[in-house]
């Protein structure tokens, strides 16, 4: 029988492309995983028909769309050729929802197996390192991202950082909005860039930004 190997999922096109420059883990399989679940709606099930469909508006691309660019590049994943799993995800908010997505769809799918979460840096650097299993992430995926609720402490840290992040940035008191609130008048793009080096600990990208900008605005 032949031997499988380690599976890397990594958070997003860029990482997948300098990990493919620099050639590490050059003899393993990567593979990226393109989302953005800090923003927008979502569901219960991840990766299920409901979760493509809304995440697709989310995204604004049709679900023939999403699929390419999403679920295409996870199907090693989702087809389970792979002895260990190894999970690389930047310590932002923005990379620990993905990641916690992705520990809910394992947890959901039953598996059992051992999970290594690299810790990277913004240069893409491995920084630190956790020994997972994927067990209690589905029920804290909802607690989370469909209920919205504060969980209690939360492991490994960059998580439960993340997740404290993600429920507090669009409160109208958070750092991020009222720093838009103070700046009102600033073009909206000239103020995404203002935002993306101010709040790294986000790690939210130019179109999030805008659409939170615009949003505020339009409620004025």
């Amino acid at each position: 029988m032949a031997s499988k190997e380690t599976l890397h999922v990594l958070n997003g096109t860029e990482m997948h492309k300098h990990f493919k420059q620099t050639k590490f883990l050059d003899s393993d399989l990567m593979i990226p995983f393109n989302e953005a679940m800090c923003y927008g709606d979502t569901c219960e099930v991840v990766f299920s028909d409901e979760f493509n469909n809304i995440r697709a508006q989310v995204h604004q691309v049709t679900p023939t769309q999403y699929a390419d660019i999403t679920l295409k590049p996870l199907q090693p994943l989702f087809n389970g050729e792979f002895d260990r799993l190894s999970l690389w995800f930047d310590e932002d908010m923005f990379c620990q929802m993905n990641l916690l997505t992705i520990l809910a769809w394992l947890d959901h799918s039953d598996y059992r197996g051992p999970i290594d979460l690299n810790i990277v840096g913004n240069r893409f650097q491995p920084v630190d390192s956790y020994s997972l299993k994927a067990k209690g992430f589905d029920s804290l995926y909802k607690e989370v991202m469909i209920h919205q609720t504060i969980p209690g402490d939360v492991h490994p840290p960059p998580l439960n950082k993340g997740i404290h992040l993600y429920l507090d940035y669009l409160k109208k008191d958070s750092d991020l909005m009222v720093y838009i609130q103070e700046h009102p008048d600033v073009p909206v793009t000239e103020l995404v860039s203002d935002l993306i080096r101010r709040f790294e600990e986000y790690g939210l990208g130019d179109t999030q930004y805008a659409d939170i900008i615009k949003t505020h605005r339009r409620t004025l």
